[in-house]
């Protein structure tokens, strides 16, 4: 199979993600079938120009590419594995591409049974937030045949500005997991720095600013100093799906049987977060716990 604009794609799962996601391929010229919980999400990519699907089979079973994007692993193994699921429904021949942040070995098993039914299965988790979705620029790292992830390409190229295959199935899913983990410990360390800039009297904003533009320059730097020193928590990826990622991470460290010390304290530091109720903040919410820790109040947004 080859895919171009013709294409049909099968978009399940519709949220802050997917929704925009499957808005770009509709722009790219692709035929988009969308199914999700939420009949508003699929509302509004049929006001875009998309298609409804009133359920997983009947997205699935006219695509070519189906693309499930979903919260954690078991809504994947129920859209997948379940009766009338993609593995049941998809023709032989379709690429199956999930774009859903999980554990390796659930990638790892849809690869295997889905191979058993004739189907060509992908593990594509992104990065780059609600933002990078929606200007399709995430960086998007891909697990599987080389032969598929050619075939994918063109409907990734809308999604995403890095799209590489990383290796065999569930590699995708390991790269993601290493990508949160600095994402983690990056936000961590920017929040110790803005606690010890603004307890010592340093206006915060300058100092970042001079960090950014250093050897300790990042994307997160980049897009965030200044929302975390005005206290501004608006998500773009929610602490509560951080915290998810990291215990991806250390569950890939246990499978791996390496021991993965920073990375602990970072999914301590990501739980105590949660555990303090700012489960629904953006990650860069971090800076609350550093607070609180260092004995700081902070600012009230």
């Amino acid at each position: 199979m080859t895919t171009s604009p013709t294409t049909t794609i099968g978009f399940i799962g519709l949220g802050i993600m997917g929704g925009p996601m499957a808005s770009n391929l509709l722009r790219a010229g692709f035929d988009v079938i969308g199914y999700d919980v939420r009949p508003a999400s699929v509302e509004r990519l049929v006001a875009e120009g998309g298609k409804a699907a009133e359920s997983v089979e009947h997205a699935t079973a006219a695509a070519d590419v189906v693309i499930t994007m979903l919260p954690n692993f078991p809504q994947v193994e129920a859209v997948a594995f379940g009766a009338s699921g993609v593995l049941e429904s998809a023709r032989a021949g379709t690429l199956y591409v999930d774009m859903s942040t999980i554990r390796p070995q659930t990638s790892r098993r849809l690869a295997a049974e889905g191979a058993q039914k004739g189907l060509r299965v992908l593990d594509a988790p992104v990065s780059g937030g609600e933002r990078g979705a929606i200007d399709g620029v995430l960086s998007i790292m891909v697990g599987g045949g080389s032969a598929d992830f050619a075939t994918a390409e063109p409907v990734l190229e809308p999604l995403g500005a890095t799209i590489v295959h990383v290796g065999p199935a569930g590699a995708g899913q390991t790269v993601k997991a290493a990508n949160q983990l600095v994402v983690g410990g990056t936000y961590a360390l920017v929040a110790e720095a803005i606690v010890l800039l603004e307890a010592s009297g340093v206006d915060a904003g300058l100092g970042l600013d001079v960090l950014a533009g250093g050897l300790a320059g990042s994307r997160i730097l980049e897009l965030r100093r200044r929302s975390m020193v005005a206290r501004e928590f608006a998500p773009g990826f929610r602490i509560d799906l951080h915290h998810k990622d990291m215990g991806i991470v250390l569950d890939a460290a246990r499978e791996a049987d390496v021991a993965l010390p920073v990375g602990g304290l970072v999914a301590q530091l990501v739980a105590a977060a949660r555990a303090q109720g700012y489960g629904s903040l953006d990650h860069s919410a971090l800076l609350k716990v550093a607070e609180a820790t260092a004995g700081q109040g902070g600012v009230t947004a």
